[in-house]
């Protein structure tokens, strides 16, 4: 009974665990669907916080605001503090910090770079973290050297800032502004890591 049991949890972790390696050719049809199902995706539209392992979903993007335009919200900087105007009490005037002005944002549905991930991923039941950053703490770390299609490229400290796939012959997918493509490996900003979710 303790066996049954032990091989029961052992099978969970193996569906769990991304890193964990399969059997040759359940291995590779895994990573085949993995790259399939994100392929798939191209032309989808970017959308930060957007993606789930069941497709795109509702997150957000940034709207452009017509250079010119002032938001009438905001107070108006003083001129002058009357310094050296006759006849007028000088009023010292405290610096303040321009108040932090976040682009204007509206909903839409898409996928943000992680959000892709999980949904590659979620399609061979292996559940992955929603950030890169935590995606990049995942799998097995290898050089890129080393890479293989279904591997997983990161952007930023410690994958933070971005993540994308690689599918061989020098491309990734990845999603990007202003949707989900395929373009050459770029490696401007990479980790000096790959991450292999999948063994081979």
């Amino acid at each position: 009974m303790r066996r049954i049991f032990a091989v029961m949890i052992a099978l969970a972790l193996l569906v769990a665990t991304p890193g964990i390696a399969m059997a040759d050719s359940t291995r590779q049809q895994a990573i085949n669907a993995v790259i399939a199902r994100a392929l798939a995706q191209r032309g989808v539209p970017f959308a930060y916080g957007g993606g789930n392992t069941s497709g795109p979903s509702l997150g957000t993007v940034e709207v452009e605001t017509p250079v010119g335009t002032a938001d009438a919200s905001l107070p108006a900087a003083p001129l002058s503090n009357n310094v050296g105007v006759p006849g007028l009490t000088t009023v010292p005037v405290s610096p303040v910090a321009a108040p932090v002005v976040e682009p204007p944002r509206v909903s839409r549905v898409g996928f943000d770079a992680s959000g892709l991930i999980v949904y590659a991923f979620g399609g061979v039941g292996i559940k992955m973290p929603r950030s890169s950053g935590e995606q990049y703490k995942v799998g097995r770390k290898i050089l890129p050297s080393q890479a293989l299609p279904g591997d997983l490229l990161f952007y930023g400290p410690e994958g933070s800032q971005s993540v994308a796939m690689f599918v061989g012959n020098g491309q990734m997918v990845e999603a990007t502004d202003p949707a989900v493509t395929v373009s050459p490996v770029r490696t401007n900003g990479m980790t000096p890591y790959l991450t292999r979710i999948i063994e081979y």
